[in-house]
């Protein structure tokens, strides 16, 4: 009977998501809108601000993490496919895919305040208090002047030597950029004076346990909580939220 229960215990481990050998551990689950293509993300003041994408449905907005309700939201124009968002100051920054065009909020009424230009794809934003740091889908992170939005410089994001594309939702946590690698389960961490990547967080486990059909449901959107060191995870289209803890 033993070895019964063993055999039973070894199918179990074999066939479930192996949670237990993953780098992190799940902290806790919070619901997620599953029609939200995410595409930016971060947390400010107790709630999540999103951003999703595709054309005719891209919009930002507040949500509450408890239970997953859009407090507020504001709709971008259907000739826009909404990308990544980041706070600075009292405004919410935000950039589209392809129109060279990016936005500046009011955090405290959605009212749309002013805009800003840049060349190529818009990808994903984080910041680091001191500078815009940005994503555009090829291994550069370029570093912006928040009040201009003018580029100051940028690293190529490498590991192992070798340039590392498709870099897409950002987020800076205690010194590192962490970026979602677009179509795959993997974040990179990322030395920001370098570019080097200095290790990956993969959730490949989560994406098993969810087990959504859609091509497009991939890992897309990490937020942090500084006050509380909360590390929070998501993807496009995903029903839940995970706040997540590294092991080491």
């Amino acid at each position: 009977m033993k070895q019964f229960f063993a055999l039973v215990a070894l199918l179990i481990a074999t066939l479930s998501p192996a949670l237990a050998d993953t780098p992190w551990k799940i902290v806790k689950t919070y619901p997620h809108d599953s029609e939200a293509f995410t595409e930016g993300l971060f947390y400010l003041d107790g709630d999540l601000y999103e951003s999703t994408g595709q054309y005719g449905t891209s919009n930002i907005r507040q949500v509450r993490i408890s239970d997953g309700e859009v407090i507020r939201s504001v709709d971008l124009s259907a000739l826009y496919f909404g990308e990544g968002i980041v706070n600075w100051g009292d405004e919410i920054l935000s950039l589209t895919w392809r129109n060279h065009v990016g936005f500046r909020w009011d955090r405290a009424t959605f009212a749309q305040k002013g805009s800003f230009s840049y060349p190529g794809e818009g990808w994903a934003l984080t910041q680091d208090g001191k500078r815009i740091i940005m994503s555009d889908g090829t291994p550069e992170l370029r570093f912006l002047d928040p009040q201009t939005m003018q580029e100051t410089g940028r690293v190529t994001v490498t590991w192992n030597g070798k340039p590392v594309r498709m870099l897409n939702e950002l987020e800076y946590v205690k010194g590192e950029v962490l970026a979602n690698i677009w179509m795959t389960d993997k974040i990179a961490r990322i030395d920001p004076d370098s570019g080097k990547v200095i290790d990956w967080i993969d959730l490949s486990a989560l994406s098993r346990r969810l087990n959504l059909s859609n091509a497009d449901a991939v890992p897309n959107g990490i937020a942090y909580d500084k006050i509380r060191d909360r590390l929070f995870v998501t993807g496009k289209y995903w029903p839940k939220l995970y706040e997540i803890r590294l092991k080491h």
